[in-house]
Protein backbone atom coordinates (compact mmCIF):
# COMPACT_ATOMS: atom_id res chain seq x y z
CA UNK A 1 0.00 0.00 0.00
CA UNK A 2 1.29 3.58 -0.86
CA UNK A 3 1.63 5.99 2.23
CA UNK A 4 -1.13 8.39 0.61
CA UNK A 5 -3.52 5.49 1.13
CA UNK A 6 -2.65 5.86 4.74
CA UNK A 7 -3.46 9.59 4.71
CA UNK A 8 -7.07 10.41 4.96
CA UNK A 9 -9.04 13.80 6.36
CA UNK A 10 -10.11 14.27 9.59
CA UNK A 11 -14.39 14.34 9.41
CA UNK A 12 -15.96 17.22 11.94
CA UNK A 13 -18.09 14.91 13.99
CA UNK A 14 -17.92 16.17 17.37
CA UNK A 15 -19.23 19.73 15.99
CA UNK A 16 -22.97 20.59 15.83
CA UNK A 17 -24.59 21.12 12.76
CA UNK A 18 -25.03 24.70 12.29
CA UNK A 19 -28.58 24.90 13.06
CA UNK A 20 -28.41 23.58 16.61
CA UNK A 21 -25.75 26.02 17.55
CA UNK A 22 -28.10 28.63 15.96
CA UNK A 23 -30.65 27.64 18.42
CA UNK A 24 -28.70 26.56 22.02
CA UNK A 25 -27.25 30.59 21.12
CA UNK A 26 -30.52 32.17 21.27
CA UNK A 27 -31.86 30.29 24.46
CA UNK A 28 -28.71 31.71 25.68
CA UNK A 29 -29.32 34.97 24.28
CA UNK A 30 -33.37 34.60 25.35
CA UNK A 31 -31.81 33.67 29.39
CA UNK A 32 -29.49 36.26 29.50
CA UNK A 33 -32.32 38.96 28.60
CA UNK A 34 -34.71 36.76 30.91
CA UNK A 35 -32.19 37.38 33.88
CA UNK A 36 -31.19 41.20 32.81
CA UNK A 37 -35.30 41.85 32.94
CA UNK A 38 -36.22 40.50 36.46
CA UNK A 39 -33.01 41.92 37.73
CA UNK A 40 -34.40 45.63 36.19
CA UNK A 41 -38.11 44.86 37.88
CA UNK A 42 -36.45 44.03 40.66
CA UNK A 43 -34.71 47.27 40.85
CA UNK A 44 -37.58 49.31 39.75
CA UNK A 45 -39.62 47.76 42.74
CA UNK A 46 -36.58 48.40 45.78
CA UNK A 47 -36.62 51.99 44.22
CA UNK A 48 -40.55 51.97 44.30
CA UNK A 49 -40.87 50.88 47.75
CA UNK A 50 -37.69 52.97 49.01
CA UNK A 51 -39.24 56.03 47.70
CA UNK A 52 -42.57 55.52 48.82
CA UNK A 53 -41.54 54.35 52.09
CA UNK A 54 -39.37 58.08 52.65
CA UNK A 55 -42.44 60.31 51.65
CA UNK A 56 -44.92 57.86 54.47
CA UNK A 57 -41.78 58.90 57.12
CA UNK A 58 -41.36 62.30 55.87
CA UNK A 59 -45.45 62.45 55.77
CA UNK A 60 -45.38 61.06 59.55
CA UNK A 61 -42.64 63.20 61.20
CA UNK A 62 -43.58 66.71 59.58
CA UNK A 63 -47.11 67.36 58.28
CA UNK A 64 -48.84 64.75 60.11
CA UNK A 65 -46.39 63.95 62.91
CA UNK A 66 -48.69 63.91 66.25
CA UNK A 67 -48.47 67.32 68.56
CA UNK A 68 -49.57 67.68 71.67
CA UNK A 69 -53.20 69.92 71.97
CA UNK A 70 -53.29 72.71 74.06
CA UNK A 71 -55.49 73.29 76.93
CA UNK A 72 -56.03 76.68 78.49
CA UNK A 73 -58.94 77.79 80.87
CA UNK A 74 -59.76 81.09 79.95
CA UNK A 75 -61.71 82.23 83.06
CA UNK A 76 -63.63 81.37 85.96
CA UNK A 77 -67.33 82.68 86.62
CA UNK A 78 -69.10 82.29 89.40
CA UNK A 79 -73.00 82.20 89.75
CA UNK A 80 -73.27 83.25 85.68
CA UNK A 81 -71.04 86.00 86.70
CA UNK A 82 -67.79 87.57 85.65
CA UNK A 83 -65.33 86.72 88.38
CA UNK A 84 -63.27 89.85 87.20
CA UNK A 85 -66.27 92.04 87.84
CA UNK A 86 -67.12 90.92 91.39
CA UNK A 87 -69.69 88.34 93.30
CA UNK A 88 -71.80 87.93 96.45
CA UNK A 89 -69.79 85.03 97.55
CA UNK A 90 -71.58 83.48 100.77
CA UNK A 91 -69.13 80.92 102.16
CA UNK A 92 -71.69 79.21 104.16
CA UNK A 93 -75.00 78.24 104.09
CA UNK A 94 -74.71 77.50 99.90
CA UNK A 95 -72.91 76.01 97.34
CA UNK A 96 -70.54 78.54 95.21
CA UNK A 97 -71.63 77.94 91.48
CA UNK A 98 -68.64 78.11 88.85
CA UNK A 99 -68.60 78.23 85.19
CA UNK A 100 -65.18 77.23 83.65
CA UNK A 101 -64.08 78.34 80.51
CA UNK A 102 -61.74 76.22 78.77
CA UNK A 103 -59.99 75.77 75.73
CA UNK A 104 -58.81 72.88 73.37
CA UNK A 105 -56.15 73.68 70.99
CA UNK A 106 -55.53 71.36 68.06
CA UNK A 107 -51.97 72.18 66.50
CA UNK A 108 -52.45 68.87 64.32
CA UNK A 109 -52.94 68.82 60.80
CA UNK A 110 -55.57 66.29 61.76
CA UNK A 111 -59.10 66.49 63.77
CA UNK A 112 -58.15 65.74 67.42
CA UNK A 113 -61.65 63.99 69.05
CA UNK A 114 -61.62 63.21 72.35
CA UNK A 115 -63.95 62.03 75.11
CA UNK A 116 -65.71 63.08 78.29
CA UNK A 117 -63.68 66.13 80.20
CA UNK A 118 -63.08 65.77 84.25
CA UNK A 119 -62.29 68.66 86.48
CA UNK A 120 -61.61 68.25 89.78
CA UNK A 121 -61.44 71.06 92.36
CA UNK A 122 -59.35 70.62 95.39
CA UNK A 123 -58.90 72.08 98.99
CA UNK A 124 -55.95 71.02 100.88
CA UNK A 125 -56.18 67.65 99.31
CA UNK A 126 -59.75 67.13 99.58
CA UNK A 127 -62.46 67.19 96.90
CA UNK A 128 -64.92 69.79 97.02
CA UNK A 129 -66.29 70.70 93.49
CA UNK A 130 -66.68 68.13 90.50
CA UNK A 131 -67.18 68.82 86.61
CA UNK A 132 -67.75 66.41 83.78
CA UNK A 133 -67.87 68.25 80.25
CA UNK A 134 -69.13 66.44 77.08
CA UNK A 135 -67.13 64.88 73.97
CA UNK A 136 -66.15 66.89 71.31
CA UNK A 137 -63.42 67.47 68.36
CA UNK A 138 -60.90 69.98 67.56
CA UNK A 139 -60.41 70.22 64.20
CA UNK A 140 -57.13 70.67 62.55
CA UNK A 141 -55.68 74.08 63.18
CA UNK A 142 -58.46 75.05 65.40
CA UNK A 143 -59.56 75.41 68.86
CA UNK A 144 -62.46 74.25 70.52
CA UNK A 145 -64.16 75.72 73.51
CA UNK A 146 -66.56 74.06 76.50
CA UNK A 147 -67.63 75.31 79.42
CA UNK A 148 -68.27 73.27 82.62
CA UNK A 149 -70.43 73.90 85.99
CA UNK A 150 -68.74 72.91 88.53
CA UNK A 151 -70.66 73.43 92.27
CA UNK A 152 -68.06 74.12 94.99
CA UNK A 153 -69.62 71.71 98.39
CA UNK A 154 -69.70 74.68 101.36
CA UNK A 155 -70.59 71.81 103.52
CA UNK A 156 -66.75 70.19 102.13
CA UNK A 157 -65.02 72.88 102.98
CA UNK A 158 -66.04 73.55 106.81
CA UNK A 159 -65.15 70.42 107.28
CA UNK A 160 -61.77 71.79 107.12
CA UNK A 161 -60.59 72.97 110.56
CA UNK A 162 -58.45 75.76 108.89
CA UNK A 163 -60.64 77.05 106.46
CA UNK A 164 -61.56 79.91 108.93
CA UNK A 165 -57.96 80.54 110.40
CA UNK A 166 -57.27 81.06 106.23
CA UNK A 167 -59.98 83.30 105.87
CA UNK A 168 -59.27 84.84 108.64
CA UNK A 169 -55.57 85.45 107.93
CA UNK A 170 -55.16 86.17 104.49
CA UNK A 171 -58.90 87.17 103.28
CA UNK A 172 -59.03 84.25 100.59
CA UNK A 173 -59.52 80.16 99.84
CA UNK A 174 -56.50 78.61 98.18
CA UNK A 175 -58.06 76.00 95.35
CA UNK A 176 -56.62 74.34 92.92
CA UNK A 177 -58.12 72.51 89.72
CA UNK A 178 -57.37 69.39 87.82
CA UNK A 179 -58.57 68.77 84.36
CA UNK A 180 -58.02 66.06 82.35
CA UNK A 181 -58.83 65.56 78.59
CA UNK A 182 -58.47 62.32 76.65
CA UNK A 183 -58.49 61.62 72.84
CA UNK A 184 -57.21 60.24 70.23
CA UNK A 185 -56.02 61.49 66.27
CA UNK A 186 -56.05 59.24 63.31
CA UNK A 187 -53.30 59.59 60.99
CA UNK A 188 -54.24 58.67 57.14
CA UNK A 189 -56.92 57.03 57.91
CA UNK A 190 -54.75 54.39 59.40
CA UNK A 191 -52.63 55.15 62.38
CA UNK A 192 -54.32 56.01 65.95
CA UNK A 193 -52.46 57.75 68.48
CA UNK A 194 -53.94 58.56 71.45
CA UNK A 195 -53.46 61.71 73.32
CA UNK A 196 -54.01 62.73 77.35
CA UNK A 197 -53.60 66.44 78.18
CA UNK A 198 -53.28 67.14 81.73
CA UNK A 199 -53.87 70.67 83.03
CA UNK A 200 -53.21 71.56 87.23
CA UNK A 201 -54.55 75.52 88.12
CA UNK A 202 -54.67 76.98 91.53
CA UNK A 203 -56.55 79.83 92.30
CA UNK A 204 -57.89 82.07 94.74
CA UNK A 205 -61.13 82.92 95.84
CA UNK A 206 -60.63 86.40 97.55
CA UNK A 207 -63.51 86.51 100.14
CA UNK A 208 -62.29 90.71 100.72
CA UNK A 209 -62.76 91.29 96.95
CA UNK A 210 -65.31 88.71 96.19
CA UNK A 211 -64.00 87.21 93.05
CA UNK A 212 -61.63 84.74 92.06
CA UNK A 213 -58.17 85.49 91.10
CA UNK A 214 -54.59 84.31 90.53
CA UNK A 215 -55.22 81.82 88.43
CA UNK A 216 -52.01 79.85 87.12
CA UNK A 217 -52.03 76.54 85.11
CA UNK A 218 -49.47 73.97 83.95
CA UNK A 219 -50.09 71.31 81.39
CA UNK A 220 -48.78 68.03 81.22
CA UNK A 221 -49.23 65.95 78.16
CA UNK A 222 -49.19 62.14 77.42
CA UNK A 223 -48.85 60.97 73.84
Amino acid sequence: MTEQEHVRPLTPGAAPPSSDFSDYKKQTLQRIRSRRNRIKCLICVIVTSLILTTIVLTLVFTVFRVKAPIIEMNGVTVNGQDSTAGTQIQLLGTNISMIVDVSVKNPNSVTFRYSSTTTDIYYKGMVVGEARGPPGKARAHRTARMNMSVDIRIDRLVLEPGLVREIIGSGHVDLWSYTRVSGKVKIMGIVKKHVTVKMNCTMAVNISRQAIQDVKCKNKIDL
